[in-house]
Parts: C-alpha cells; structure tokens; sequence
C-alpha cells in the first residue's frame, strides 16, 4: 500500500473513533455526583395485637312529672345495677358520671305561632327527665357478655369500647419502636440503591421518632377499634347474653432519619 493511502486509512480511523467518542458521550446521561448528599427518610412500623380490656357505659333513665320521683327511680336503679356488676365482676373497675335531669316541655303547635316572648312565659314543664351513666372497665372479657346480661335488667348498654390495657400497650411499645427502626433501614438500603451508592456510606444524623411535622406529612394516627351499643333500658326479666367481639388494636409509628453520604 501506497504511503500516502496509509495516512489516509489512518487519518479516517482517527476521525472515525472521535465520532464514536462523541456519540457514546452525548447518549450516557449525566450522573449527579452524591458526595455529600443529606437524604431525609420517613419510615412507618405497627403491631397488632388482641384487646384485653373494655370499658362498658351503662345507663338509666326515667321520666315522670315529679321530679323527686324521677331522680329516686334513677337512683334506685343505678344501686341495683353497680351491685350486679360488682357481683358479677368484682375485679372491675366502676365509675358514675354524668347525672342529668332537665324538665320536658309540651310541644307547642299553634296557627298562627305566638310571638317567642309569649311562647316562653307560657311554657310549662309536663315532667322532667332523670339519668346517670356507669363506666364499667374491666379485662374479664370472657365473663362479660354473661355480666351485661345480668346489668340489663335494670340499665341499658350505651358504649362499648375495646382497648389495650395500659401495661400491654407499654409492652407492645418495645416491638413498635423496632419494627420502625427495621423500616427506617430498609428504605435507606432501597434510597443507596437507587442513588448508586454503597449502604455503607450512608451514615444516619438524626432520627426524629415523633415524627411531629418538621420532617413528617402528619402526626402519629393509632386506631383503636370501638364497639357501640345502643338501647332501651331493659326490665327485670331475664335478658339474653349480647354477642361481644373484642377485635385488636393497631399500635402505629412513625420516624424520620436525616442520612448523609460520605
């Protein structure tokens, strides 16, 4: 081969592979350099774990136009009640709250309506209603239905509520607060990942487990399941054991870490 074909083949192969340079530069995306990089992490954990502990809301209520005799019947009937229930359950917990009484008016209908001044100097009370409410807390689950059987003889059933009991919630707290942290690194091994870097450059700068708005969308949510009851007062004929379900309680977290990149 000629001289100066040999500087020709070799100039075209110089110019050949600084196009191909070319292209394979301006096809590669640039990769943003993450030295340095401060990463925030929001992570979540829960557990579950059955109810343990109830708190019942019983109720009575009695309407009659002395309100002398309104208020003993109520009375009456509340002894009786907190009696069955301590005798059916003498380990519960039981508290009276909220005793009313207010006096019921007649239903005014008149064409046409007197003025409102008028409406109420005439406005006589026809009676007056009388009640109280028993909180009932208890954890004998099992021998409740039996016990509220018993109670509606005399008082109705207004809440149920089903919960955890406060030394299994402060237990079940060791497992949430691990299943948070476990969460919090899988995200940052995921985040590495995605980044192109080593997990082991990930170094963890903070870690808020109130999750409480200077990082997190929201506060902490924790659901517990409530069961209502709703019902007229029951005689003092035998009342058939209701049906209960306690259900579980999801004990709910949330954390976020501040992670830096070497």
């Amino acid at each position: 081969m000629r001289p100066s074909h040999l500087i020709l083949a070799a100039s075209l192969a110089i110019a050949f592979n600084a196009q191909a340079q070319a292209q394979a530069q301006q096809a590669a995306p640039a990769v943003a350099t993450t030295a340095g990089t401060l990463v925030i992490v929001p992570a979540y954990g829960e557990v579950k774990h059955a109810n343990d502990e109830a708190t019942v809301t019983f109720s009575v209520e009695e309407q009659d136009k002395d309100r002398a005799a309104a208020q003993a019947r109520v009375n009456q009937k509340m002894k009786q009640g907190t009696d069955i229930v301590r005798r059916e359950d003498p380990h519960a917990e039981l508290k009276t709250v909220n005793y009313y009484s207010y006096p019921v008016y007649p239903e005014v209908q008149e064409n046409p309506p007197r003025p409102l001044a008028n409406q109420a100097a005439r406005r006589v009370p026809i009676g007056w209603r009388v009640g109280q409410y028993l909180e009932v807390r208890t954890r004998s689950l099992d021998s409740l239905p039996k016990t509220a059987a018993a109670a509606q003889k005399v008082l109705g059933i207004t809440n149920i509520d089903y919960h955890l009991s406060p030394e299994l919630t402060r237990k079940l707290d060791d497992e949430r607060i691990a299943a948070t942290y476990r969460n919090l690194n899988e995200r940052i091994t995921s985040i590495a990942r995605a980044m192109g870097r080593n997990v082991n450059d990930a170094v963890i700068d903070t870690v808020d487990f109130e999750g409480s708005g200077h990082y997190a969308g929201g506060p902490e949510m924790a659901a517990a399941p409530m069961a209502m009851m709703r019902g007229k007062r029951a005689d003092m004929a035998e009342t058939p054991e209701p049906s209960f379900e306690p259900g579980e309680t999801r004990l709910e977290m949330r954390l976020v870490g501040k992670v830096k990149f070497k």
